[in-house]
């Protein structure tokens, strides 16, 4: 998209990468309006999140479940500069799938402090996650809760592809819960992780994450 281009169709106003996330939602859910938490204080207008908004949809497929879908880690409202770039901003924004626990309220919040607090993370080091990376969780992905799902592995959301937005790409990077044992494995065995994944997605291919899993 050239600058003209770019100047044509869309205004200061508009959130252009958000737009391009949206329409990619849009197809995937049709006819659905998700629910949508943003911090009380932006982030550039001096918040403690990162991430301007997160989004649930609810998915029946496979079995019922949430779908968290971040807005943040990509390059959403206008800006020149940007256009043309081969990654939007870190080149990802982050999904979850979730299994509707006993213990939550009917549209569970903890998974929108997880979520924030990894765009923290990325956001003060630097450092960015690519599909087959995993991180501890430094206890219960849940906090007080009893599970054995103590850390995450990344990879490519199963049914959200990659996008190419007027400031550069966009992956769908989907965080599935592991076990404590299965992260100790990948510390010590790293390239595992793949086999991991395709171990997961023998019996849970749209790796929905399941706090009840041993």
């Amino acid at each position: 998209m050239t600058l003209d281009e770019y100047k044509k169709e869309f205004s200061e106003d508009d959130a252009v990468g958000w737009l391009a996330i949206d329409k990619q939602l849009d197809e995937l859910y049709p006819n659905q309006e998700p629910k949508h938490f943003a911090p009380p204080i932006p982030y550039m207008l001096g918040g403690e999140d990162p991430l301007d908004g997160i989004s649930i949809y609810e998915s029946k497929k496979q079995t019922d479940h949430f779908h968290f879908v971040t807005y943040g880690f990509s390059e959403l409202y206008y800006d020149e500069e940007k256009l043309e770039n081969e990654f939007s901003k870190w080149g990802f924004e982050l999904t979850f799938r979730l299994k509707p626990f006993q213990d939550d309220s009917e549209t569970p919040g903890w998974p929108i402090a997880l979520l924030q607090n990894i765009a923290k993370y990325v956001f003060s080091s630097g450092n960015w996650f690519e599909e087959f990376h995993y991180m501890p969780a430094n206890g219960p992905i849940r906090l007080e809760t009893e599970t054995e799902i103590t850390a995450l592995l990344f990879v490519n959301d199963p049914e959200l592809e990659k996008i190419q937005t007027p400031h550069g790409e966009v992956s769908f990077l989907q965080i599935v819960g592991i076990t404590s044992a299965e992260y100790d494995h990948l510390k010590e065995n790293p390239e595992t992780a793949e086999a991991l994944y395709h171990k997961l997605k023998e019996n849970n291919p749209l790796l929905i994450t399941d706090l009840t899993r041993k």
